[in-house]
């Protein structure tokens, strides 16, 4: 297979699904695997780097069982648990992100979803935030309903983040309190209502190659425009903890096929980064266009002075575009 050649048709319109054998994917060489993908990346997203920084709105007490979770109430571990944070505490950290310069800040948090008296205080923190920020505001609240993306959108909100976690197949070893069709829906839903997703998953949980082949195949056939690849962190007391760590090697290749199926997306590197050299330099040359980022990511090992400095210095532009939306995850 002629890597270089296949990443100049796609930038020509063809596009891998479900009718391609992709198999050649996780053997082909990495080197050349890698060159094609920033081809494609360069291509469709240019030298912007999109950054997402996140807080972790409630945490712990989560009733979901997803075995890679610090924060499900099936795992002992030593997560912090806290109710909804009250809305200044969210708006005095999104403006302290927006000075440091990220595109869109993302509140998260634990449980199945957030609904009652959680779910308002989420309304009013995105409202405050929407008249006194200006990057772009996103959520992250599990399973909701149409009615709820409406008001989110309403508030203020511009995406939603999903992660399918993997594929169809291997998501029931993972997960089994809700289903990898409930996060379809969700997703769906959330479309349906003019936001733009942002999904994705983990690798390294004990999936195949072809597992993940089919998230990224699944995530194209979704038109989802923000994949964050995440890469597992083992954390004691999950039913995953003793799970080896990913080499670099196959992180690099798994964000670059994901950039081939998904040419025009953001692929994102979230969790993991410490695992690859400098915090995932190599991925940045090797088809990943966006990354999570921030001062209080205890997994990333990074900030979000060091991050622009790094992506700086690959000649990526790592200024703010508080247009906001999918648009702005779509910019060249």
């Amino acid at each position: 297979m002629d890597l270089i050649k296949l990443a100049e048709e796609i930038i020509g319109g063809k596009r891998l699904g479900r009718q391609d054998d992709l198999l050649f994917f996780t053997d082909c060489g990495l080197d050349e695997l890698c060159s094609g993908a920033d081809i494609i990346r360069e291509h469709f997203c240019g030298d912007k780097v999109d950054l997402c920084t996140i807080i972790n709105g409630r945490s712990g007490r989560c009733g979901e069982d997803c075995k890679y979770c610090a924060q499900s109430a099936h795992n002992d571990t030593c997560c912090v648990s806290y109710g909804f944070l009250d809305a200044d505490s969210i708006l005095s950290a999104a403006l302290s992100n927006e000075e440091e310069g990220v595109d869109r800040f993302s509140v998260v948090t634990s449980g199945r979803s957030l609904d009652g008296e959680d779910f308002e205080r989420a309304i009013e923190a995105y409202k405050l935030m929407k008249s006194k920020c200006r990057l772009s505001l996103c959520a992250s609240h599990g399973l909701l309903t149409a009615l709820q993306f409406r008001r989110l959108s309403d508030a203020g909100v511009e995406s939603y983040h999903a992660n399918i976690e993997t594929s169809r197949r291997f998501f029931p070893h993972i997960c089994t309190t809700h289903t990898y069709d409930d996060k379809i829906k969700t997703i769906k839903l959330a479309q349906a209502e003019g936001l733009c997703v942002c999904s994705g998953g983990i690798i390294g949980m004990g999936e195949e190659w072809e597992d993940r082949l089919d998230m990224a195949v699944s995530l194209s056939e979704l038109g989802i425009q923000s994949i964050p690849i995440n890469a597992l962190t083992p954390i004691k007391g999950t039913p995953l903890q003793d799970r080896p760590t990913l080499c670099q090697e196959d992180i690099l290749r798994t964000v670059a096929f994901f950039r081939y199926i998904n040419p025009t997306a953001n692929i994102r590197l979230a969790a993991g980064r410490a695992l690859m050299d400098n915090n995932g330099e190599k991925a940045f040359r090797g088809g990943a266009s966006a990354t999570i980022t921030g001062n209080m990511l205890t997994t990333s090992g990074s900030t979000i002075a060091s991050d622009k400095s790094m992506l700086q210095k690959l000649g990526r532009n790592t200024r703010p575009d508080y247009s906001g939306g999918c648009a702005s995850e779509r910019k060249k």
